[in-house]
Formats: C-alpha cells, structure tokens, sequence
C-alpha cells in the first residue's frame, strides 16, 4: 500500500504557519484537520486490504462513524462560524450525515460551502485510498477535470523535466495528479498564450497564478524546480495574497481548496 503523505504536509503548515503570518490562522486548523485525516486514513488501511470504485459508495458506512469526532475537531478548532455549524451537525443522527457525505461522493454539488467544506474535508483520505488503491492509470490523458473522480483540479504542480518544467494538475478531491499542457486553460481549453497570463509576487515566486482572460478562471501553480522543499497541497493554501490579487482583478478560481480558498 502507498505511505501516506500527511506527515509532510502537517510539517510543512506548520513551518509556513511561523513564516507567512497571514495565512497563520488557516494553516493552523489545516494542521488539525490533516492530524484528523492522517489518523481517519490509517484507520481505513488497516481495515481494508483494497477498495474499487464501484464498491466504495457502500463502504462509506464503515467509514461514516467517525465523522462525529471529525465534527468535534471543528467544533473546538474552528472559526466562529464554522464552529457553530459543526456543533450543529452534532446534533443530526447518522442517517442525515449519510445524506450528506453520500451526497458529496457521489453528486459532488448540492450543497452550501459548510456543508460542502466538512464533506470534503472529511472524506478526502478516503478518496485518497480508493484512487491510490486503485488499477486506474490516465498516462495519456490531458483535460481538466480529473481523471479519477471527475472533480476540477485544485492546483497545479511544475516539476524539472530536461532544460524546462513538465506541468501537471492535482485533483481537488481524490488528489490525482495527471500531466496538463503548460500552455493550455484547465477550464474552458484555451491556449492562446496571449490570454493566459501569468503572475508572481514577491515574498511568493514559487507560486504562480495562472489566469484564463477567456472564462475569467485562474489556478495557482507550485513551481516546485523554483523551491524543492514545497509541498503543493500545502504551499498552494499559503499563498493566500495571490488569491486576493486574483480576485482582486475579476478572475474567479477554477476550484476551492480543502479549506474552501
């Protein structure tokens, strides 16, 4: 079975939680919500020896009973709001919390951005299993949605690849990862290099974001040959100024991250 990658990525928020104050706060419950995942994942490989995707909607009540005591992390951890909805969500019985996590695996739309965060939050290690667990291969593939689940990217990864970089998209869910053009708009296929600008910031260069003046889409890039040691799940929610800038200028994200920026 593949090692799990949360270990990197809790030490790597919590090394840019001391050095980029503004996106303090967030990293900090990423940090709790990935100790959460990290443990919930265990707990699903040690309880399974492989899962398919035809099996997995079935296998979600195994993994729906911990989905209180990740609401109790919220609850205690969480902004104002989120805290509130999450204390809420504790009073519901198992049936609506089927309903909603069932809703989010299999439609992946329906819901409220709370709903929809705890939902994505929650499930994504187990999304995470059934993919890498997974015989699915997508070498030759190269759109935007994921190839896996269908979910959009959250992000995009530049890696060495000769004297240039190989681009590649990660999935916003089941965290896939697929080669993409460089040249090319993850969101409405334009590749007119004209009207897909790219911008850095100081404080931030190994962190692209990447616009579509076409559909008015951006996704940010971790350019991981500018900073080696960056984790890109992580790395990409830091980087909170580009997003404001980003919208700042009228673009919108092609998907929100795990923590819904």
């Amino acid at each position: 079975m593949t090692r799990p990658p949360w270990r990197e990525r809790i030490e790597r928020a919590e090394e840019l939680a001391t050095t980029h104050e503004f996106a303090a706060d967030v990293l900090r419950l990423y940090v709790r919500i990935a100790d959460f995942q990290q443990e919930l994942y265990g707990h699903i490989q040690a309880s399974c020896t492989k899962l398919s995707t035809v099996a997995a909607a079935a296998e979600l009540s195994d993994v729906l009973k911990s989905y209180p005591a990740f609401l109790r992390v919220l609850a205690e951890h969480a902004p104002q709001t989120l805290r509130r909805f999450a204390a809420a969500q504790l009073e519901h019985d198992s049936i609506a919390h089927s309903d909603l996590l069932n809703t989010f695996w299999i439609e992946g739309a329906g819901l409220n951005d709370l709903e929809e965060f705890c939902a994505r939050a929650f499930l994504q290690p187990y999304a995470e299993f059934v993919r890498s667990n997974s015989e699915s291969s997508w070498q030759a593939y190269n759109q935007g949605p994921c190839p896996f689940c269908g979910r959009k990217p959250a992000f995009g990864v530049l890696r060495q690849q000769g004297d240039g970089g190989s681009r590649s998209l990660v999935c916003s869910f089941c965290m896939a990862e697929w080669q993409f053009r460089r040249v090319l708009c993850a969101g409405c296929g334009e590749e007119d290099h004209k009207k897909l600008p790219v911008f850095t910031a100081d404080g931030l260069a190994h962190v692209r974001v990447e616009c579509c003046d076409t559909c008015s889409s951006y996704l940010k890039t971790v350019d991981l040959t500018k900073n080696g040691l960056a984790v890109p799940v992580v790395d990409e929610i830091a980087a909170i100024p580009l997003d404001l800038w980003a919208q700042g200028r009228g673009y919108r994200k092609l998907q929100v991250n795990l923590m819904q920026a």
